[in-house]
């Protein structure tokens, strides 16, 4: 564990990333809910292509939330306190983003488009790859040559699982994960908006611009 006084101010940067990180994500939630109407999966709504999409866009926010947690468990509220290479955080060193893309993936794929589905991962990643580095360079400060070796051993990305690495016990903290799942419940909460956003168009109430496979 860190505690020299010359990582306050990369603690506090990182601390300050995070927050940031949420105020993004709102602000993407709410272009997504005004943009999505106009665009229209080139399949037919409630036939096997578009079903299928969308079942495996389940999956992947399925996925993504179980991943998100056992992330949590790892690192919850020790980000800026120690550095965790265990666990996911072996195989990657951003699992929590890497599970993130899943979901956005997830979350695209429920408009029953493989194209959106792409669009989605892409925008998630040009919007949190700056935050990423942004990140890396504050445990830099913080960690030191401890990070340097972490960063030659597991890619940002990854996973590589040849350096898979796990500890014996966990000290867990059930509020974090708690809020974890729920905030990974959002991805879950948009599958009735786009079910809606779906029987308005084949109502006719709305008219989309955009189709895509």
């Amino acid at each position: 564990m860190i505690s020299s006084s010359n990582t306050v101010a990369p603690r506090k940067a990182l601390t300050d990333l995070q927050r940031r990180r949420k105020m993004v994500i709102a602000c993407l939630a709410v272009l997504m809910v005004g943009a999505l109407p106009l665009i229209q999966s080139y399949a037919v709504v409630g036939g096997t292509v578009h079903d299928a999409v969308e079942i495996g866009g389940l999956v992947l926010i399925a996925v993504a939330i179980l991943g998100r947690a056992w992330c949590t468990l790892y690192i919850g509220g020790r980000k800026a306190q120690e550095l965790t290479d265990a666990g996911p955080y072996s195989l990657s060193r951003n699992p929590l983003y890497v599970f993130s893309f899943l979901g956005a993936a997830g979350i695209g794929a429920q408009t029953g488009s493989l194209v959106i589905a792409l669009v989605f991962v892409l925008a998630a990643m040009v919007v949190f790859l700056p935050v990423i580095l942004r990140e890396e360079r504050a445990l830099a400060e913080i960690f030191g040559r401890e990070f340097v070796t972490y960063q030659a051993r597991v890619p940002r990305f990854g996973p590589r699982f040849s350096a898979w690495k796990d500890v014996e016990t966990l000290r867990i903290r059930p509020k974090l994960l708690w809020r974890t799942l729920c905030d990974g419940l959002v991805f879950l909460m948009v599958v009735p908006v786009f079910e809606l956003i779906d029987w308005l168009q084949v109502s006719g109430a709305i008219h989309p611009i955009v189709h895509l496979p």
